[in-house]
């Protein structure tokens, strides 16, 4: 089977270009951790380092002899996350740390439950036990969603919410609340604030 790739054979989920667009999506699988706070502090960043290394390993089981039911190669999906504010703390200028977020990493269909367990006990040695025990394996149904490409800051990203606030309207439809998501194609901790690719992501339903 030829090497499924993100970029290319799911372009639809994650549009690489600013043009805004609709789509309902299928179930879809993710290893998910929760938290909350100012995402600049070292809680955050702990939680994103817990996410990759089963990520990679449930991707290179096969170079350790390690065959999953159905497993084919692909390349790893890159960080997502839903983003909130605590009750209370929604009106008025943006404070950081009371923002509530899910971050995740989606999975190819052919892990499970079963292949999310095993996958944890292969990455002990390079996971705190608090944040592993964190870890879950779920499957979310985000329905239909309008997204656009952000790039830049995420301080700018306002900017890019109200495009896509307009295009919704246009498009006859309205958001079905104030939580998004974020799907970061570039790596935030070394790519340049100017050059950072992000799809903002709302639900959405018809008027």
């Amino acid at each position: 089977m030829e090497k499924v790739t993100w970029r290319k054979d799911e372009k639809e989920i994650y549009p690489l270009k600013k043009t805004p667009s609709i789509i309902t999506l299928p179930a879809q699988n993710f290893i998910t951790i929760t938290g909350e706070g100012d995402p600049n502090g070292p809680e955050f960043a702990a939680k994103i380092q817990a996410l990759y290394p089963i990520s990679y390993a449930i991707r290179m089981a096969p170079k350790k002899g390690i065959e999953f039911p159905g497993a084919f190669d692909y390349t790893v999906y890159p960080l997502e996350g839903f983003w909130s504010l605590a009750e209370g703390h929604r009106e008025g200028p943006l404070n950081k740390n009371f923002l509530q977020y899910k971050i995740m990493i989606k999975q190819p269909s052919f892990v499970d439950q079963t292949v999310f367990e095993q996958a944890l006990t292969m990455v002990q040695e390079k996971t705190a036990p608090e944040l592993l025990n964190q870890l879950k394996f779920e499957t979310i149904t985000e329905g239909s969603v309008a997204m656009i490409l952000h790039v830049g800051s995420f301080d700018d990203e306002p900017a890019s919410f109200a495009k896509l606030a307009d295009f919704i309207t246009a498009a006859g439809y309205q958001r079905t609340s104030m939580n998004h998501k974020e799907i970061y194609l570039s790596d935030f901790r070394k790519v340049p604030e100017a050059k950072r690719k992000t799809i903002l992501r709302v639900g959405i339903t018809k008027q």
